[in-house]
């Protein structure tokens, strides 16, 4: 953020302060003024540090005007029918990471709610690396998502692709999620913002927190303020895991953002055995919920079965949490 200084502030007394409070700050001069350049996580010490009386103004580097809690200190609750999202429930997404038929995804739509979970994932169209991997059913899996959801009364969230499907999503889903491959298709982005319907924006593999804030700001600017944030894990030298898991970001968001954020510890880990220590601590770092792929034979799944878990283990990781 940058801290607009009054003229007769004494900026040495200013310095001296924030380097006693371990406050990490630079001091520029723009227009004549002077500025303070400080992380937006230290928005309270600064409150604290230096007298209100001395600040002109602060404003956000990256000049967000609808993403950040400076400028919108209340936490956003989106509503999806009759659940809440942001509010005190943690809320609950499950479902296979693909949509592979009709009959299997009605036995999970059922088995769901009753493991305890709120929302109902499947991806339709898939974006794969390999060209030749399963792709999903594409809209003929948007029409049984949409069946299995008017049929089991649970919301459903799927991945859109490409903006040429983008009525049919809005026609099919409760929420439109947007892959980490597509965090900074801005255009897609766009369009997306001028739908009603609320948008899961899951963080790139090497992107920032900034530009996570930045894509969301994009859907926002353009009239759509229901955008849920979703760490799903980046790159990272470590190969042990698929991504490494950024639970630091959820803190960092928490204090950033007033919009919901969840955790998605399946794709940000893709080892079935690291899903639930991982929720547990996603939970404490501050999330307001969870997405796990879940299926009936997670073995045999289509698509990323190794960090897919069976709705057993569902219900369990539901229960203990």
């Amino acid at each position: 953020m940058k801290v607009y200084l009054k003229e007769n502030c004494d900026i040495d007394e200013i310095k001296e302060k924030l380097d006693a409070n371990n406050v990490f700050f630079e001091v520029h001069k723009i227009d004549d003024k002077l500025v303070l350049f400080v992380d937006d996580l230290y928005l309270k010490e600064i409150k604290q540090i230096i007298d209100s009386r001395l600040i002109e103004e602060i404003s956000p580097i990256y000049d967000l005007k609808l993403t950040l809690r400076l400028n919108h200190p209340d936490d956003t609750i989106i509503k999806v029918k009759n659940l809440e999202i942001g509010g005190k429930k943690k809320i609950i997404i499950a479902g296979p990471c693909a949509v592979e038929n009709e009959e299997s995804m009605k036995k999970i739509g059922s088995l769901i709610k009753e493991c305890g979970a709120h929302i109902l994932r499947g991806g339709a169209f898939k974006p794969r690396t390999n060209p030749y991997s399963f792709q999903g059913l594409q809209e003929d899996g948007l029409n049984v998502l949409k069946m299995i959801g008017d049929e089991c009364n649970i919301p459903i969230v799927s991945e859109i692709t490409n903006a040429d499907y983008l009525e049919k999503f809005v026609e099919c889903v409760d929420i439109i999620q947007v892959g980490a491959r597509n965090m900074q298709n801005f255009a897609l982005l766009e369009k997306l913002g001028k739908t009603n319907k609320p948008i899961l924006l899951k963080r790139g593999f090497n992107n920032t927190i900034e530009e996570l804030l930045c894509s969301a700001e994009y859907i926002m600017k353009n009239g759509n303020h229901q955008v849920i944030l979703c760490e799903r894990g980046i790159r990272t030298p470590l190969s042990y895991t698929r991504s490494t898991l950024d639970l630091s970001s959820v803190a960092v968001l928490k204090e950033l953002t007033h919009l919901p954020v969840i955790v998605d510890p399946s794709h940000g880990t893709g080892k079935r055995k690291l899903v639930f220590p991982m929720s547990r601590a996603a939970l404490s770092a501050g999330a307001d919920g969870l997405m796990f792929e879940a299926h009936i034979t997670p073995n045999k799944a289509l698509s990323d079965s190794e960090e897919t878990i069976s709705l057993e283990e569902l219900a369990q990781i539901i229960k203990s949490i």
